[in-house]
């Protein structure tokens, strides 16, 4: 009886191992969750499943996400494709120096406008083997080759021109110093004044013992 529970331990561990890894084999983007109307560093991360390199990488962007800047990689050039309107609707990574080896993976960057309202981003990616093949990861969840989704849920703000960084604070004033300065002192006499007495409590607990 404890054999086979053991058994039955062991198998479930093996599938929930084989399904981890296969989860980590597929093109993935991060974040997998973000805000709405804001500025988000996505990374493509792109494993080599075959004993093939990976020569080429293409990501295209779901409707409303407006992304104009990316991060240059060592080793791959990239460009944008456009619709008639002049919009980038997906990046193009292509290898210039062998590409990623069996084995091996590789993370590309850049900067997206988040849309301003909640739902899910599908990110449909095709991967590009040196001896041809396309692996196209555009399905659903379900699917041997899905499609990586990020979910936006509601934010406090709306996407600016600070690409991901936060916005810097406004100088205080010299008034707004001196009260903050007032303010700290005046906190502080509080606590000092605590100090003393529960010291002046502690020496007269002593003189009366002795």
């Amino acid at each position: 009886m404890k054999m086979k529970k053991w058994l039955s331990s062991v198998l479930v561990a093996g599938a929930v191992l084989t399904l981890a890894t296969a989860a980590q084999a597929h093109v993935n983007v991060y974040p997998k969750e973000t805000t709405t109307g804001s500025y988000e560093k996505y990374t493509v991360r792109v494993p080599v499943e075959k004993d093939v390199n990976t020569v080429k990488v293409k990501l295209e962007f779901p409707a409303g996400v407006k992304v104009n800047t990316v991060q240059p990689v060592p080793g791959w050039s990239y460009e944008f494709e456009k619709d008639k309107d002049g919009v980038n609707t997906a990046l193009v990574w292509t290898a210039t120096d062998g590409g990623i080896k069996a084995h091996e993976f590789m993370e590309f960057a850049f900067v997206g406008a988040n849309p301003k309202e909640e739902g899910a981003l599908a990110w449909k990616a095709y991967q590009t083997y040196a001896d041809g093949e396309v692996v196209e990861w555009t399905g659903d969840k379900d699917s041997k080759t899905p499609a990586s989704v990020t979910t936006v849920k509601a934010g406090v703000g709306e996407a600016g021109h600070d690409h991901g960084h936060d916005a810097a604070a406004p100088a205080a004033s010299p008034a707004q110093d001196q009260a903050a300065a007032s303010a700290g002192g005046s906190n502080t006499l509080p606590l000092v004044l605590s100090g003393l007495a529960l010291l002046l409590s502690i020496v007269s607990l002593f003189r009366k013992k002795a």
